[in-house]
């Protein structure tokens, strides 16, 4: 068949309104092609293909197979995954790539604005925009959520260990709102579009940072706890499924059984979240067990720049070393205050020689005054710590490659942050 009999097909196709999957088929039985179409997070939309087994190739982009965006002006709303016997010329595939993101487009356009509705609700929840009872029952109804029975708030981050495709932030929301909804059908979900904190690992520093990784707000509507602690279990599980190479943070708030408590809910799974974060990966963490941190959930919601001056007061200096230098001195503190201050403890835990470990704590001393011999010390370093965490402040400390570490002596160098 020539480009244009192939063309006239198509567009019969579309002129039809049959829909997406026709359309797919129409092409592929005038390209004499497989194709698919995936939407801009993975998830398949169409597929015309000879066997399950061709499927399952295109799909997987076997050998073969070609894959190219589908795009709405600046915008990337699917992909189109081809195996043909004889490739097309290249105008043939702009033109049939430019009409199946248009189809794709039509027919994603009443979900996308359902996310929108959805995404600026839980985003005004998170920034405090909306506290008044009525107002918040009033645009849970929109979205057809049920709030005056009770509701809890998710934040799960996804941080991804290598390079990813495009669309992949849109991706784990998806991801994280199936989960969800695997418990309770009616659960809504949002990238939560905040700025990184300082020392996040953020892709750049200063006021436009943005996370490296993304976090999801997800609302689960119901009063039951243990229904709100399976749907965190569902949407931890279902990013180990369907999101490899990435480590993940999951936090749950207490249930909001007053709609007017959405969001002192929201600062809860924020907190859980941020403290879960530099704790063992893969647990989704309730706000009730994160223990001390609650004390600090005011400071975070109300006035985090004196929690930030703290941290920076503390912490940050050994923060900015482990970076710097790729040495354990933030881990060191931590692993001393876990072990009750005794260092042969201390160093059995981190598998290396007390004597680095009182040289790493004179370093600590150094580089923030604080001394860990004594109480005070070992107090706001806590404190210090604990701040960090609150903050979604990760420490990147490396593997301890301090010169001389191996023989238990690390060189000191006067001033702070030296």
């Amino acid at each position: 068949m020539s480009d244009l009999e192939a063309l006239d097909a198509i567009t019969e196709a579309v002129e039809s309104g049959a829909g997406l999957p026709e359309v797919v088929r129409a092409a592929a039985r005038a390209l004499d092609a497989s194709l698919a179409v995936t939407d801009a997070w993975g998830a398949t939309l169409a597929v015309a293909a000879r066997s399950p087994a061709e499927e399952r190739s295109l799909l997987g982009r076997g050998k073969g197979v070609s894959s190219s965006p589908l795009r709405v002006a600046d915008t990337v709303v699917g992909t189109l995954h081809m195996r043909a016997k004889a490739e097309p010329s290249a105008s043939m595939r702009r033109l049939l790539v430019t009409m199946i993101a248009s189809e794709v487009e039509r027919v994603r356009a009443p979900e996308r604005v359902s996310e929108t509705a959805a995404s600026d609700f839980l985003r005004a929840i998170l920034r405090r925009e909306l506290s008044g009872r009525e107002e918040l029952v009033a645009r849970a109804k929109e979205l057809a959520l049920d709030v005056e029975g009770g509701a809890s708030m998710i934040v799960a981050r996804a941080h991804p260990q290598a390079p990813t495709d495009e669309g992949w932030r849109g991706r784990v929301r998806a991801v994280a709102e199936r989960g969800a909804r695997a418990v309770v059908s009616r659960s809504i979900a949002a990238l939560s579009e905040r700025e990184s904190p300082p020392g996040a690992g953020a892709q750049a520093s200063g006021p436009g940072a943005r996370w490296v990784g993304a976090e999801v707000l997800l609302l689960v509507p119901g009063g039951e706890e243990a229904t709100a602690a399976r749907a965190a279990e569902a949407v931890l599980h279902e990013m180990q499924a369907g999101l490899g190479g990435y480590t993940f943070a999951i936090g749950r708030s207490r249930i909001a059984e007053d709609p007017a408590e959405l969001p002192r809910a929201a600062s809860e799974a924020l907190l859980a979240a941020n403290v879960a974060q530099g704790g063992a990966d893969g647990v989704p963490l309730a706000f009730e067990q994160t223990g001390a941190y609650r004390l600090l959930l005011s400071s975070m919601s109300e006035n985090p720049s004196e929690l930030q001056r703290f941290y920076a007061e503390t912490v940050e200096p050994l923060v900015a070393y482990d970076e710097q230098y790729e040495t354990e001195l933030v881990r060191t503190v931590e692993t001393f205050l876990e072990a009750d201050g005794n260092v042969a403890g201390t160093a059995q835990r981190l598998f290396t020689h007390r004597h680095t470990i009182y040289y790493r704590l004179e370093r600590v001393r150094e580089l923030s005054g604080l001394d860990v011999s004594s109480s005070d010390g070992r107090e706001k370093l806590s404190l210090g710590l604990k701040a960090m965490r609150v903050l979604g402040i990760s420490s990147a400390g490396g593997p301890a490659s301090e010169i001389g570490a191996e023989g238990g002596r690390v060189p000191r160098r006067s001033g702070r942050g030296s």
